[in-house]
């Protein structure tokens, strides 16, 4: 895992981006957020499981079905697996030593 600083690369209203091995923080400060970092962890492991590039297209797809049906892009990013399964255990530090392969599907919806 490597934390980088570059706040050009994150979209905005976004505070990091995750792209496999990297975490890409918005501002220096929030490298030292250890929940977003926890939370950022958790897509490290999501892409390591699903081989990367499938989990970006996954989360591409999913993201435009629930925009789809919900009308709001925040209620759409919300709504993705990935995301759900984060911030749902970003604050359990010890999850990703016990988190079960796929466990993503959980959240599906």
């Amino acid at each position: 895992m490597f934390l980088i600083v570059a706040k050009y690369l994150i979209p905005k209203g976004y505070r990091s981006i995750t792209l496999f091995p990297f975490i890409i923080f918005n501002d220096k400060s929030e490298k030292h957020d250890f929940v977003l970092v926890q939370h950022e962890k958790i897509h490290l492991r999501q892409q390591l499981e699903l081989l990367i590039i499938p989990f970006f297209l996954w989360y591409a797809i999913e993201f435009c079905w629930h925009l789809i049906k919900l009308k709001k892009w925040q209620l759409a990013y919300r709504a993705i697996s990935f995301e759900r399964e984060a911030y749902s255990h970003e604050r359990d530090f010890l999850f990703l030593e016990k988190r079960p392969l796929f466990n993503f599907f959980r959240f599906l919806s």
